[in-house]
């Protein structure tokens, strides 16, 4: 059986992830993602006011021409979990194809969500929930299998196709985390199997976000104490304290909610992306908050609430807001620039949850924001967190376990593969044979 891999999008950028693979005249696509810092947003983006053809020209989405160039059908869409970098082009795209969308229940109640607030291209397609460690036939030739696996958002997996070739494993996005602060831990055991059954493992796509950094990703047990340190200094602080984080990381909000409480404020969430991720991982059960936690994302409500934190007094409260990469709409952004009614004063504590992303718009867009806070006197604490994706020892860990007959790194560009690339060729792995660097558009030939 003929298996060809399409990689279609996030091959020379992180963002706009899309790969197809083709196993004889059957098809699976990975992912329908957007580069987000082409339309310089993170959290805080409407991109269903926007249409296909101009994201694509202007590469926030995957251009995916060169389905047209693989022979057979789709028999299914596996978005590896709820980022926008993965999901965000779904309601743009999936409408071409008559497949389902399966993945766990977290992601495709988001996918539910975009594509209910978009209905331009009225994307029909199924929406199937598929749980980790399980697994479904999508064909009578081809069985996918859902790996858990740790990462900066809840219920994310590792898609393995198995075909008659052996298994292609789609390695996006994760970190080993052995104490995740919720969820189950990474499922190393059946990555160990993987690579010892059957036929093995024919293809491993790798995340190589951070390809480039020595040592190992800390869990987000780590970042988890480094925010109770940071939150518990403060205790006897009666000014304002406001914190900022990746509004679909679930876990992180938990902690800063509930450390919060424990130094005696009143945590609220306020923005649009805030309301809406924790919104739904609690409808879904993943988490129980407090009852009287406040969630506003319309902004005429989080006005009124940054109004009653003013009138009663900033030391009760701490907002847990959007903005960590100085995104122009987000609530961090417009309280640096005066435009909340939230008033910082000399001393008022800054909180960033969470690492620029390292792009010129993003760091561009943080440097202004902190600025911005610096100048009306306010105290900032920087990069209180951990990576939701693994460095140089992780993945020479993943590498080791899984052990497969071909290599396709992704997820950066050719500066940012080059750490992976080190760590593949000391492993036997060689260029042009078995370790293949891919392109937007290209097609690898696996078997003929």
């Amino acid at each position: 059986m003929e298996i060809e891999i399409a990689t279609i999008g996030g091959y020379e950028e992180v963002g706009r992830q899309m790969t197809a693979v083709r196993a004889g005249d059957e098809i699976v696509i990975f992912d329908m993602g957007l580069n987000l810092s082409k339309v310089l947003i993170h959290d805080n983006v409407e991109t269903e006011r926007m249409h296909s053809l101009d994201l694509i020209a202007m590469g926030a989405i995957p251009d995916d021409r060169v389905m047209s160039k693989l022979e057979g059908d789709v028999k299914a869409i596996v978005p590896t979990h709820g980022h926008l970098d993965h999901i965000g082009a779904i309601s743009k795209l999936a409408h071409r194809y008559d497949a389902p969308i399966i993945g766990t229940p977290f992601t495709i109640e988001l996918v539910k969500q975009m594509i209910q607030s978009e209905d331009k291209f009225g994307v029909e397609n199924e929406l199937v929930k598929m749980d980790p460690g399980e697994t479904t036939r999508v064909s009578d030739k081809l069985e996918l299998e859902f790996v858990n696996v740790t990462h900066s958002i809840i219920d994310a997996i590792n898609p393995v196709l198995h075909t008659p070739e052996g298994a292609i494993v789609y390695g996006l996005d994760k970190r080993v985390d052995h104490t995740p602060v919720l969820g189950d831990p990474i499922d190393m055991d059946r990555f160990r199997e993987l690579g010892r059954e059957g036929d093995g493992v024919l293809a491993y796509i790798e995340d190589c976000t951070n390809a480039n950094s020595k040592g190992r990703t800390p869990s987000e047990a780590v970042a988890r104490a480094h925010l109770k340190d940071v939150l518990y200094s403060m205790e006897d602080y009666d000014g304002g304290i406001v914190a900022t984080t990746f509004s679909s990381h679930i876990a992180r909000v938990t902690s800063l909610v509930e450390f919060a409480r424990d130094i005696g404020r009143r945590p609220v969430l306020l923005g649009r992306s805030m309301e809406k991720y924790s919104g739904t991982a609690e409808r879904l059960d993943f988490v129980e908050f407090p009852g009287d936690l406040g969630m506003y994302g319309h902004r005429k409500s989080v006005d009124r609430t940054f109004q009653r934190v003013m009138k009663e007094g900033k030391g009760n409260y701490l907002p847990i807001i959007t903005g960590h990469q100085g995104e122009p709409r987000a609530m961090l952004t417009r309280m640096a620039r005066g435009e909340t009614p939230y008033e910082l004063d000399p001393g008022d504590k800054v909180i960033f949850s969470a690492r620029v992303i390292p792009e010129p718009t993003n760091e561009g867009q943080r440097y202004q924001v902190e600025q911005l806070l610096k100048m009306q006197g306010a105290r900032i604490y920087d990069d209180v967190h951990v990576s939701g994706h693994a460095r140089q020892e992780g993945l020479y860990e993943m590498l080791t376990t899984i052990q497969p007959q071909h290599v396709i790194p992704a997820h950066q560009d050719l500066k940012g593969m080059s750490g992976y690339v080190s760590i593949a060729r000391n492993e036997g792995y060689e260029m042009g044979r078995d370790l293949h660097i891919s392109y937007n558009g290209n097609r690898i030939q696996l078997v003929d």
